[in-house]
Order: C-alpha cells, then structure tokens, then sequence
C-alpha cells in the first residue's frame, strides 16, 4: 500500500492485513509501553477542509502513539479558506517533508487527486471526501464486528449488519457497504426511498423501507447520523416522523438478537435517529468503535509508512 483512498482499492487479504495488524498493535499499546517508536522522525499532516473533531483526533492519537510528529492543518484561518488551491497547500506541504497526509475535503475525489497528481511524492489517506468514501472509518467498523461476532473467524462471513438511515448523503455507508461485503456479511440497508441513492440496486445489498421487519434477524445494527447540513431539500415530513419510522429505540432494542450490537459512526443526533437510552445500552459499542479507530488508524500509518519492519522494533 502506497495510499489508502477507497475500500475498493483493497483486496480481501489487504483488509484482513489492516484488521490483524491493528488487532496486534491493540495488544502492544494495552501494555505498559503505550508509545511505539516506528515512525519516529516521520511528519504527519492532518489536513482537514472539512470540520471532523473526532476522525483528526484519532489520527493525531495514532500517529503520536507510534512517535510521529504531527502538523494540524485546519482549513479555517489557513489560506485554504482564503481561496488557496488545494496544490498549492500540497506543494507547501511538500517543502515541509510531510510523509504522509491525511485530507478531509468536502469535494468528493478530493483524495484522489492529490494521490494522482506530482504535487507531492508522500503517502495520502483519504479521511472522508464528500459523499464518496470513508475507509479508516469502515475499518475501524468492521474491527468492532469481528471482535464481538466472528467467534475467531478472520472474516465476516455469515453475520447479517443492517445500515439505517441517511444512506444518501453517507460515505460512510458506502464504504462499510464495500468492505462488509468483502468479508463476507450479508448487508441491508434500511432507509426511506427518498435518503438512499440513484443506483442503489446494483450495490451488493439488500434495500428495506422497514426497520421493524429487518431488525430480528441483523447481528448488528448500525445508525447513520442523519445529515440536516448535507440536505438542500426536505427529505422526510418532520424528526418525529423519522424517528418513530426509523430510529433505534428501546422498543426495538428489545427486538434485537441478544448477542447483536448496536453502532455509529458518530457524531450521534439524540432523540433522532437514535434514543439516548439505545446509544447507552449494554448492546451499544458506540465509544468502543471510537478506541479501536485509535489501533486500526495506526495500522493504517504503519502498514504504509513503515512497510515489513516489526511491530515494537526499535529504529
């Protein structure tokens, strides 16, 4: 791996590479020694266009655990927010010996430019791009499941995760689509007609318009935030409309498997798509997922930065 742009980049195997390396470096920093000393004298830029407090924190967190040193590059009071272009910055960048570069943008491709382009010769990682994809975050999700459901298997086969709600404006949903279905599970998206995308039917998913039927049989369920900041137009009568069509609440909770999960990406609208009492039930592995991004964002820098030397080696 040079970058990590989309889920569909990757093979089975190279997923499975990133899960079971983050999986070992989960081990290693529960130890004594929480800091790593692999990447030292490697630059990590954090370069986010787009506000996401929690995704430019993992990373950060990751990267300091294996001795990066990091730059947080936030397009508010940059000159990216007074009409710089996204080359410029990379060639900045650049000249600032910047390994790698993590990039939010709200551009979708945005990722994918700066890796195509000789702006810079570092190693990018796309950390969201528009309504395009989501991959560390998808890895981080998948890491959960197999932790809790696989039972030791390395993929996902046989588990049935069902995805609820803005389906349409989530790069999220579309890289967990990707990835979950390369590892085997078996995907329904449960959403109203008007929050899901033209063309759905290809995807290698199930479509439902009830969450009640769907939920029964799903090992893990998996709420997206609804995005009023992403919709121009209305796409459902009302919040309480949605919410009692398609929120997790209690009473659905009591509809669950008793070994199924609850999940989400964050950050979580309480009381829309889901209730405060869901989001902290016994089933609910929501502040998990956020720790295991920690272990699988390292793995992501590692398995790119630092190639086949081992894990804990000291430099």
């Amino acid at each position: 791996m040079r970058h990590l742009l989309s889920i569909a980049d990757l093979s089975k195997s190279e997923a499975l590479q990133i899960l079971n390396t983050a999986e070992e470096l989960a081990r290693v920093s529960d130890g004594p020694m929480k800091k790593l000393p692999t990447l030292r004298g490697r630059t990590i830029v954090n370069l986010f266009a787009e506000d996401s407090t929690r995704t430019r924190i993992s990373f950060e967190a990751a990267a300091k655990r294996l001795s990066a040193d990091v730059i947080n590059f936030s397009a508010k009071g940059s000159s990216l927010s007074k009409g710089e272009s996204l080359k410029d910055t990379a060639q900045t960048l650049q000249a600032m010996g910047a390994d790698a570069v993590i990039i939010r943008h709200s551009a979708s491709g945005a990722a994918q430019r700066l890796a195509d382009s000789q702006w810079m010769t570092g190693s990018v990682v796309n950390a969201g791009d528009g309504t395009h994809e989501h991959p560390s975050q998808a890895l981080l999700d998948a890491f959960t499941i197999r932790k809790h459901l696989a039972h030791g298997g390395d993929d996902l086969t046989g588990l049935h995760i069902a995805i609820v709600g803005d389906v349409l404006h989530s790069r999220v949903a579309r890289s967990n689509v990707l990835l979950l279905t390369k590892l085997g599970a078996q995907v329904t998206l449960v959403a109203p007609p008007t929050l899901l995308p033209v063309g759905v039917e290809s995807w290698p998913v199930k479509v439902s318009y009830d969450f009640d039927s769907v939920i029964e049989s799903v090992d893990a369920v998996m709420m997206l935030r609804i995005q009023l900041e992403r919709m121009t137009e209305l796409f459902f009568p009302n919040a309480r409309e949605y919410s009692r069509y398609f929120g997790l609440n209690k009473d659905r909770l009591k509809l669950m498997k008793p070994s199924a999960i609850v999940m989400h990406p964050g950050p979580m609208n309480r009381g829309l798509e889901i209730t405060a009492d869901s989001a902290d039930s016994a089933r609910s592995v929501i502040l998990e997922q956020v720790t295991n991004g920690v272990s699988v964002r390292m793995a992501i820098l590692y398995l790119l930065l630092a190639g086949s030397q081992e894990i804990g080696a000291s430099e």
